[in-house]
């Protein structure tokens, strides 16, 4: 009995060796954020989603944000402007628990895909689309980010207004911003559809629940706070985003 208990032990040892082995490494993802709240950064809701749906799907996550200052600074229980300066760096470090990093110091090659949240920080502090519209310039580290994880083929995801960044420097890309007509207030962020048309991209009419994948450029978007409802709604359509996104690596 103990001959037979020591063979078998043997025989399967190799095979759980090899099991072990095979099974395949973690995604590592790069996540930019803008700042730290909806109105001067990034969307601490849809960031917090994007994260969670991370760490859910076993990913290696690393936080980047570009080291300059905000725009400006929104007081948020007001909704208006206050005079100091913020950094975007410094403020979305609050979201990183301070595992951040400078957007400079991103390395494509250590990467398998990028995904940037919303929030009005994506417009104002990442490019400038809450001022220029379609004539929107992007912040040199954020074009070099995005454009080398698409010459790279690799996934990028995108929420919320966001999106407009791949509109601007990926030609020929269609993304989702949701709706193109505010549906009674339901979508009032709906003019960005129009925009990305001028930017040379095709929008493709999503609800907040649902994504959409260009296939082509590796590109997955959602709606999330583009559109007003439910928290956990947003919180859904994130996570099939993030996912969309680890299926691809």
């Amino acid at each position: 009995m103990l001959a037979a208990a020591h063979l078998l032990r043997l025989v399967t040892a190799p095979l759980a060796r090899h099991i072990h082995m095979s099974r395949p490494a973690s995604a590592k993802v790069a996540v930019v954020l803008s700042g730290c709240g909806v109105y001067d950064g990034s969307e601490v809701h849809e960031a917090s989603a994007v994260l969670v749906h991370l760490s859910r799907g076993g990913a290696d996550v690393a936080i980047f944000a570009p080291d300059i200052d905000q725009m400006h600074v929104i007081n948020h229980t007001k909704g208006e402007p206050s005079e100091e300066k913020r950094n975007v760096l410094v403020e979305s470090a609050r979201i990183a628990r301070g595992k951040i990093a400078a957007l400079s110091t991103l390395d494509v090659g250590g990467h398998d895909a990028v995904i940037l949240p919303g929030g009005f920080g994506a417009a104002k502090n990442l490019c400038t689309f809450a001022v220029d519209g379609a004539q929107c310039k992007v912040n040199p580290d954020v074009e070099k980010a995005i454009k080398s994880f698409h010459d790279a083929k690799k996934p990028i995801g995108l929420c919320c207004i966001a999106p407009v960044l791949a509109a601007k420097l990926i030609p020929g890309c269609s993304v989702t911003v949701g709706h193109d007509s505010e549906d009674g207030g339901r979508w009032p962020y709906a003019g960005t559809a129009g925009a990305v048309g001028e930017m040379g991209a095709t929008h493709v009419r999503r609800d907040v629940n649902e994504v959409h994948v260009d296939t082509d450029n590796k590109i997955v978007t959602t709606p999330a706070f583009m559109c007003e409802t439910k928290l956990h709604e947003i919180y859904d359509g994130v996570g099939k985003m993030v996912k969309e996104v680890l299926d691809m690596v």
